[in-house]
């Protein structure tokens, strides 16, 4: 048999941040009652204050939906507006689930453990386990296939993906992949930071904090919301791909609106044979175009390897100058300095 419970818990109220802000994003910080099911049963634990449902659980609010074997909801007290959390209340006669979880208590934490799925109308979050702070409004998860589903970008990474969906900025830790389906990018890195826009329609959002991750060349910029992908901010091994060539760095910021990308720190540009080096790399994902800059005192480096100009052997393409085009080079690679 399926228990039901129908929790009217609510959520912490402090941040204060309207509901139609990240109006179809994961936010499970704003909404009504909590829908709790599953098919093994529902435990309450009056003196740890929490909930559990096991088997086929599920958790329903303000149309987010998180799925998973196992869901543990903590809750407490409600505070009164600009009050600190009321202390666990001291230990009393048993009352009935629906009771203790009224309209005198709110959820500040839930817990989803096997085969987790987090789904709205746009997107859908995946994971071993699952953990959502209701007053940071902030979605970790951990574990084996994790990634971040949107409708114009998908998210994996190996060690942990974070959703901080006030902020409208996903962190994802190891390995991780941005891939903008609507631009054809492909993004990879030890660390990748993405900011979305507000999507048509939506609210304007209240100020926000700044976030916890250093931003690399926005020093001072607030992130800009959440929908559409903004940017991407990518920190170790980072590399990004186009159908002709790749470009790696130690760090740097891809632009979704524009298609450019900047790159510092041991930066490679490899588009067939050929590769360029530099210290600083500015990128027209769009047209191909790439410009390298060099450190202070230091020289743009690269081994060219044009094609071969099958008209004119050994000459160059006409209207280009030797070493451009398909003009024709020495058959041992030359290293150049630019």
């Amino acid at each position: 048999m399926r228990r039901v419970l129908r929790a009217a818990m609510l959520a912490g109220t402090a941040l204060g941040w309207p509901l139609l802000a990240w109006g179809q994003g994961l936010d499970l910080s704003q909404g009504g009652p909590v829908d709790v099911t599953a098919s093994d049963g529902i435990e309450w634990r009056q003196a740890e204050q929490v909930v559990i449902a096991r088997g086929n659980a599920r958790a329903v609010r303000g149309g987010v939906t998180v799925d998973s074997d196992r869901l543990m909801a903590r809750y407490r007290p409600q505070a009164r507006a600009g009050a600190a959390p009321a202390p666990p209340p001291a230990a009393g006669p048993a009352t009935a689930p629906d009771e203790a979880l009224g309209g005198g208590s709110e959820i500040w934490r839930l817990e989803a453990e096997g085969r987790v799925r987090i789904t709205s109308a746009t997107d859908v979050a995946r994971g071993d386990r699952a953990v959502y702070d209701i007053d940071q409004a902030v979605l970790v998860l951990t574990g084996r296939d994790l990634s971040l589903t949107t409708a114009q970008q998908v998210i994996t990474a190996t060690d942990s993906l974070e959703y901080w969906s006030q902020r409208k900025m996903a962190v994802a830790r190891g390995n991780a992949v941005v891939v903008d389906n609507a631009e054809g990018r492909r993004i990879t890195a030890d660390t990748l930071v993405s900011y979305f826009l507000d999507g048509p329609g939506t609210a304007p959002s209240a100020p926000r904090p700044a976030p916890p991750v250093a931003a690399a060349g926005a020093a001072g910029r607030e992130p800009p919301g959440s929908g559409k992908l903004d940017r991407v901010e990518a920190f170790g091994n980072v590399e990004i791909r186009t159908p002709t060539e790749v470009v790696r760095g130690s760090r740097g910021v891809y632009s979704a609106a524009t298609g450019m990308a900047r790159l510092l720190g041991d930066v490679r540009i490899t588009r067939g044979d050929n590769q360029v080096n530099g210290q600083e790399a500015i990128v027209n994902m769009r047209t191909g175009v790439a410009r390298l800059v060099s450190a202070p005192g230091a020289r743009v480096q690269g081994l060219i390897l044009p094609n071969q100009n099958p008209d004119q052997p050994g000459e160059p393409a006409a209207g280009q100058p030797r070493g451009q085009g398909g003009a024709t080079q020495p058959a041992t690679p030359e290293r150049r300095s630019r």
